[in-house]
């Protein structure tokens, strides 16, 4: 059973947008990635989330362009990694965005709960999704790094998406 309507064709780009994005386990699914963890069962316990809660919400993900599957060996069989494709990443000043609001608007339950979004080039803290408030450049995930308390003492450089290869940029040419 469905939790909610489709909203993908919608008139209003917001409604649109929250179709993808307005899931808070699809949220928390990319902020796993962007942390670089890619890999099902590691994201499974750091979100302590069902198999089938997770399974839904990856599969969503990369039928939506955000995320795409990479192939490892664990050592006994080929498993799926997840990473970050291009449209995922553009997905960054909304997880930046919603961290912000909930560290100026939200109480904290305890002084290690905190997580704060980090301009790397500078060093600073900032308070805005998509620049940094202390030089004004532009905030990518090349840029960027996040710092959850809960986490690790430093902060936390963020993935990217991989660069395309030279194989089908060859084959293919540039986009148009």
């Amino acid at each position: 059973m469905a939790l909610r309507s489709d909203w993908s064709q919608r008139s209003c780009a917001m409604a649109r947008g929250l179709d993808i994005l307005g899931d808070p386990w699809s949220m928390l699914v990319l902020r796993e990635v962007f942390f670089g963890i890619g890999r099902f069962d590691a994201m499974k316990n750091r979100l302590m989330v069902a198999d089938s809660v997770l399974t839904k919400r990856l599969a969503g993900l990369v039928d939506a362009g955000l995320l795409d599957r990479k192939p490892y060996d664990d050592g006994g069989r080929t498993r799926q990694e997840y990473v970050l494709t291009e449209k995922g990443e553009d997905a960054l000043p909304v997880l930046n965005a919603v961290v912000i609001w909930a560290e100026k608007h939200l109480p904290a339950p305890s002084e290690q709960a905190h997580m704060f979004v980090i301009h790397t080039t500078c060093g600073q803290r900032t308070t805005s999704a998509d620049s940094c408030t202390a030089c004004g450049e532009r905030l990518t995930a090349e840029n960027t790094s996040w710092h959850s308390l809960t986490r690790t003492p430093e902060p936390v450089r963020l993935a990217t998406a991989p660069a395309p290869s030279r194989d089908a940029f060859s084959q293919n040419g540039p986009a148009a």
